[in-house]
């Protein structure tokens, strides 16, 4: 038997954080976590940054270390799967995004641990708070523009000069938006994250498959020219 090749896949591989980028994620976590719990209780108003300190067991001065407002505090945990999400898309073998876009999906919103199981209900308490606080709810808009805006560039060099910029920007876009509204409508739910329907998965499939229906143009290949 031949020895495995690992180079093609060492080389795909995202490189190791150092053990103070791995704490440092780890402290901005535990206080994301800290803050969502008290969001949830009181209310975004009567909670303070000094309180989210004191629940994660920090000083107010490494709080602002981390964080430049109370909001943006949980923002770890709306983001815990985007770099895992930009990681698969530069790495996978599909080309077409229609195709490998559904899969990614799956990937990033179906909880494979305990700990995955946990961060998505705890994300759905996050969710809750920010349907009626306009300062998370603008962060919460803010974390999907920025996911959008990340996502551009990495299609473009995926899809090449076949797609047109505004072709790329809207598969960004419906690609964000699949996430957050299946995200948003799960978190007004009772249903848990695994399962076959209503789960954040399932949900962010379907709008994906509806809104992705913009690029099948009969007779034209996809992203050729087809929103110009």
């Amino acid at each position: 038997m031949q020895p495995q090749d690992y180079s093609a896949a060492a080389a795909d591989a995202p490189p190791a954080q150092s053990l103070t980028e791995r704490r440092r994620e780890a402290t901005r976590l535990e206080i994301a976590r800290a803050a969502a719990g008290l969001f949830a209780e009181h209310g975004t108003v009567h909670v303070s940054a000094e309180a989210i300190a004191a629940a994660a067991g920090i000083s107010l001065r490494t709080f602002y270390r981390y964080f430049n407002a109370k909001e943006d505090a949980i923002v770890p945990l709306l983001t815990s799967g985007a770099e895992n999400w930009v990681h698969l898309l530069t790495t996978a073998p599909e080309r077409d995004p229609l195709q490998l876009f559904p899969r990614l999906i799956d990937e990033v919103l179906i909880p494979t641990s305990a700990a995955e199981r946990e961060e998505l209900r705890i994300t759905r308490d996050v969710l809750r708070t920010v349907a009626s606080a306009p300062t998370l709810k603008a962060t919460w808009y803010r974390v999907n523009l920025d996911s959008e805006a990340r996502l551009r560039p990495i299609l473009t060099e995926l899809l090449g000069a076949d797609w047109a910029p505004f072709e790329i920007r809207l598969l960004a876009t419906i690609a964000t938006d699949a996430i957050r509204l299946g995200l948003e409508h799960w978190a007004a739910s009772e249903t848990d994250p695994d399962g076959s329907a209503g789960t954040p998965a399932a949900l962010a499939q379907q709008v994906f498959a509806r809104l992705a229906r913009a690029f099948d143009t009969p007779g034209e290949p996809r992203g050729a020219g087809v929103l110009r």
